[in-house]
């Protein structure tokens, strides 16, 4: 199972504890910071909308001026706090970066040389025009070669290898029943738009119109190439990439780990795929002597490949191939790659009118593949260590809450509890950076070539996780960087990791009064924390282990509340023609919902008995809501929603917190929510989990 990405924190490891009970005997921190004393609301009040009742519509009363007055960027396909955050980090970036390119005195192989000269070659509009397409020539050449399908699965692993993209993924991961090792896991993979119904939807007139600009394009990169019968080629692609998402598990089936966990030996993945070279494809990805089994996430999508293999010519195959190449490195070759590159993906797929900036551009890519170079930077910066005390102070609040709201749960048996207890107290959090840097040494980075520093950094990328196999698991990795404006929960680690870059104005106010604070930052601490606890995440111990420790009856309360968010968020309609899929979004559904009522918890653990304040006319309970709220701000072009819908765990910004506070007991008693107001849920249809 992928670990949870989730839009959410904030160097060192943080253990909460190692065993059940640890946190009763340390009390949670009560201490109130500075910025109390200042009374800061930290609500952005020229946001919010005087016309919009919070009992009615509660996103647009907090934030209903900015969503009117605030248009989308011409470069962005969305935007909103989490946009507005990151761009704030890319010019931090940018100044370091920019810096490094102008040394003239770095030693070759420091990590300044690699960001300076990783920059110079993707700014260097010039060069790359000179250039072409013969950086790909090597990998061309090697398609063109193929005559015969015992070659696919080499030139699988070289596709892993780059980033290319192909039928096939793989990606190194605890064992899901075992968390002391690594195994290689195979997965579908092989479309070049976003989600298998952009293929086979036939009643959607969006879809189908997408679907056709796809084929043109497919066309279009194959003609700049210098391909000679391009639209047909073009049209074979599209019929192939159809029949890969006819026999491919829906998002859906995917969220099940029990159902994607399949352990497959050698001699099986042979029997699954009789035509396709397991011993080479293991040799070239790097893992061969490493491991004596796999685990198949599509089993019976494994079996369709194989037979689509052996059904499709070669002469099919390596435009497919060639067109996967060119997908995958269009936007570092010359501009007529870069621009329909962008065309259809940026612009059809996204929304977006307008390509980002170069140097952005830049910016991002150097972020990606030299992310812990560029983010030891970045933490001696912008980070200081008085925000990292405050967030681990705050998250021993939410751990203390949610090991109180396992307590006073109705519905759960005692047994099951305790289980949950010890889950709980097995959990840790990691705030702001890892203990140790990633060590990029091996890496190559050169001026003026730009597509093979792409490819070495993707190659370095992909030889980190393959000499994890056969070694103990390391429970210090990051799996984000620290100036990425996001969060997660891992169930293997059983960890919540919270970057520095999170906690930043809009999405943190340091001189805010703590209230706000517990609603912007707090939805996101209590959001990860319940992520062990959603429909996914409980299905994992503890320790990381795939396990049921669930009581029958308990299980089954469990999935009743879930069928009844399912239906509430499968009622939601972004746009019209288009509902949210409830059951995609279940997990994510529930962790805002629960970690809502984590935010409330503890800032009433915070405050200790104490009376919280009232700023700018508003309660402290209030600007709780208020600030979890604005930090879920956001819009988004049609065509981002629909990607969205279709594709992403997370619900619309919009229904992450009217959904989730309809639910939230506290939110009621705070705006005085009543029948007849649109926010109003009857108590028998609002749903707890935790």
């Amino acid at each position: 199972m992928k670990r949870k990405l989730c839009s959410s924190v904030i160097a060192g490891l943080f253990a909460v504890a190692a065993h059940a009970g640890a946190h009763d005997a340390a009390a949670p921190s009560v201490a109130p910071s500075a910025a109390a004393a200042r009374a800061v609301s930290g609500i952005d009040v020229a946001a919010m909308d005087g016309g919009v009742r919070a009992q009615d519509d509660f996103f647009r009363y907090t934030q209903g001026k900015w969503l009117k007055d605030v248009d989308i960027p011409s470069d962005r396909s969305s935007w909103g706090a989490f946009n507005i955050a990151q761009d704030q980090v890319e010019q931090q970036l940018r100044t370091i970066v920019e810096e490094a390119a102008a040394m003239k005195d770095a030693p070759p192989g420091s990590d300044a040389r690699k960001m300076g000269d990783y920059y110079a070659s993707y700014v260097d509009e010039q060069r790359r025009n000179e250039l072409g397409l013969a950086p790909l020539k090597a990998d061309l050449a090697r398609i063109a070669a193929l005559d015969d399908r015992r070659a696919l699965a080499p030139l699988m692993a070289r596709f892993s290898r780059i980033g290319a993209g192909g039928p096939l993924d793989m990606y190194i991961h605890q064992d899901n029943k075992d968390s002391t090792r690594y195994v290689l896991d195979i997965a579908q993979s092989g479309l070049g738009m976003p989600d298998r119904d952009y293929y086979l939807s036939q009643d959607d007139a969006r879809l189908k119109d997408i679907r056709a600009r796809y084929q043109v394009h497919v066309e279009k990169m194959l003609a700049l190439a210098g391909h000679p019968d391009a639209a047909a080629k073009a049209q074979q692609i599209v019929a192939l990439e159809t029949e890969l998402a006819r026999v491919q598990w829906s998002a859906v089936e995917n969220r099940d780990p029990v159902k994607a966990y399949n352990k497959f030996s050698l001699a099986q993945m042979q029997a699954v795929m009789p035509g396709f070279d397991w011993d080479a494809y293991l040799k070239d990805i790097g893992a061969a002597g490493k491991v004596d089994s796999l685990i198949v996430s599509q089993p019976s999508y494994l079996a369709a490949l194989g037979k689509l293999i052996a059904a499709t010519p070669m002469s099919t195959w390596k435009p497919y191939f060639e067109f996967r190449l060119l997908s995958a490195y269009a936007p570092y070759l010359s501009q007529p790659f870069v621009d329909e590159s962008f065309a259809f993906r940026g612009s059809v797929l996204s929304g977006a009118k307008v390509n980002r900036p170069l140097e952005k551009r830049a910016i991002a890519q150097i972020n990606r593949d030299l992310s812990e170079v560029v983010g030891k930077a970045y933490v001696a910066r912008h980070f200081p260590a008085e925000r990292k005390q405050q967030v681990e102070d705050m998250a021993k609040n939410f751990i203390a809450a949610f090991r109180e709201g396992i307590e006073t749960l109705d519905w759960m048996t005692p047994e099951t509890k305790q289980q949950a207890r010890i889950k709980l107290s097995k959990i840790s959090v990691k705030i702001g950076y890892p203990d140790k840097w990633r060590d990029y040494s091996a890496l190559a980075i050169a001026r003026g070539d730009l597509v093979g520093n792409v490819m070495r950094s993707r190659e370095f990328a992909h030889e980190v996780e393959v000499k994890r196999l056969g070694k103990p698991v390391d429970r210090s990795i990051w799996s984000m960087s620290p100036q990425t404006v996001n969060a997660y929960y891992n169930p293997e680690l059983n960890e919540v990791v919270f970057p520095a870059a999170r906690l930043q104005y809009p999405l943190y106010d340091a001189n805010a009064e703590p209230a706000v604070n517990y609603g912007a930052v707090g939805i996101s601490i209590g959001h990860e924390i319940s992520h062990a606890f959603d429909d996914q995440g409980a299905q994992f111990d503890g320790d990381g282990n795939l396990r049921n420790w669930w009581a029958r009856q308990d299980a089954e309360q469990f999935a009743a509340r879930g069928k009844v968010l399912v239906a509430q968020y499968g009622a939601y309609s972004p746009l019209p023609g288009y509902k949210l899929n409830g059951e995609l979004t279940l997990g994510e559904n529930i962790a805002d919902n629960a970690g809502a009522i984590m935010a409330s918890r503890a800032y009433k653990i915070y405050l200790a008995g104490r009376p919280g304040p009232v700023i700018d006319g508003f309660t402290a309970e209030q600007r709780l809501f208020m600030g979890l709220a604005q930090a879920r701000r956001g819009k988004a072009r049609d065509a981002s929603l629909i990607a969205q819908i279709k594709a992403d765990p997370h619900s619309p910004a919009e229904f992450r917190v009217n959904g989730s506070l309809r639910n939230h007991p506290g939110f009621y008693e705070a705006f005085g929510v009543k029948p007849g107001d649109k926010m109003y849920l009857a108590p028998q249809d609002r749903v707890i989990f935790w």
